[in-house]
């Protein structure tokens, strides 16, 4: 058994957790609907006019048993999860950027698969999503059963990416680098695990300035814990080329917005305009600058 294999086994153990577990049996007792119609578009959305009541019942509550939903929409038979996240927004801000045609992808952090699903219709020749939540790969697994794609999902993590069996043409890591300890060593990982002339596709907290210096928040940022550092553009450029990439390109610059993230029924819990202080909507609540985006394409 190799590195890898020892890993994966391992991971695998996450869906057998007492909170996991009966999901996975649950989703095993998923209907069987024929006549299915996928639409891979802002809202992915299935479904056929040969669904019973009853079915569409169990998928409904099946749904509801798997919040907190971050990524998406979807609507699945008539029940719409109305995620936290507006996922087409991002999608839509990058895919004029790239052609997946034919390529090997990854994505890494990739939740539940909003974006991979989205990605099919430019026919990849293969997907990999890699992401360590038992519950995201629920999700996933959960909407793949009618969509049927040959997604993998790995229970991974880009700390594994250095000893992966795949190398890839188009890397997607979109909101993960701010969460990392060693912003660095993340991005020489994911150049690695590139094919030359690869693509990675980036997104990351910034911090306005020219600067080539990064905030380290004390605790919190936006009252998430794991917040390492969050750059200014020049402090980032410096990051990717002591990586190894060459070739950088910034391709948007965005405030997150209140119609972006927000609080729905299908997470149950604070978002964004808890995180935001109160009384100035350009600070967090720590009193840090409100949440901005950049998104970037390099190469190597």
């Amino acid at each position: 058994m190799t590195p890898l294999d020892k890993i994966k086994k391992e991971r695998d153990k996450s869906l057998k957790y007492k909170n996991i577990l009966p999901l996975r049996e649950a989703l095993l007792k998923l209907p069987n609907i024929k006549n299915i119609k996928i639409e891979l578009d802002n809202i992915i959305k299935i479904s056929s006019l040969a669904v019973t009541k009853q079915q569409k019942e169990y998928i409904n509550s099946f749904a509801l048993s798997l919040k907190p939903w971050r990524k998406g929409p979807f609507e699945l038979f008539g029940t719409f999860i109305d995620s936290e996240w507006q996922s087409w927004m991002k999608y839509n801000l990058l895919e004029p950027h790239f052609n997946l045609k034919d390529k090997v992808v990854a994505d890494i952090g990739c939740n539940n698969g909003y974006y991979m699903f989205r990605m099919l219709k430019q026919q990849p020749k293969k997907i990999v999503g890699f992401d360590p939540s038992a519950l995201f790969k629920t999700q996933f697994d959960f909407i793949n059963k009618y969509i049927k794609s040959d997604i993998v999902y790995e229970l991974l993590g880009v700390e594994h990416l250095d000893i992966y069996d795949t190398k890839f043409d188009t890397i997607f890591c979109l909101g993960v680098l701010y969460h990392r300890s060693d912003p660095i060593l993340t991005l020489k990982s994911l150049k690695k695990a590139l094919n030359k002339n690869g693509e990675l596709f980036l997104d990351t907290f910034m911090i306005d300035g020219d600067k080539e210096v990064a905030l380290t928040p004390r605790a919190r940022y936006s009252k998430i814990p794991n917040i390492f550092f969050i750059p200014t553009i020049p402090a980032l450029k410096n990051w990717l080329f002591r990586a190894g990439f060459s070739d950088i390109e910034i391709l948007d610059i965005k405030k997150t917005e209140l119609q972006e993230q927000r609080k729905t029924d299908w997470i149950e819990s604070q978002s964004l305009e808890n995180f935001l202080d109160p009384k100035n909507s350009t600070l967090t609540i720590e009193g840090y600058p409100a949440p901005k985006r950049v998104y970037v394409k390099a190469t190597w």
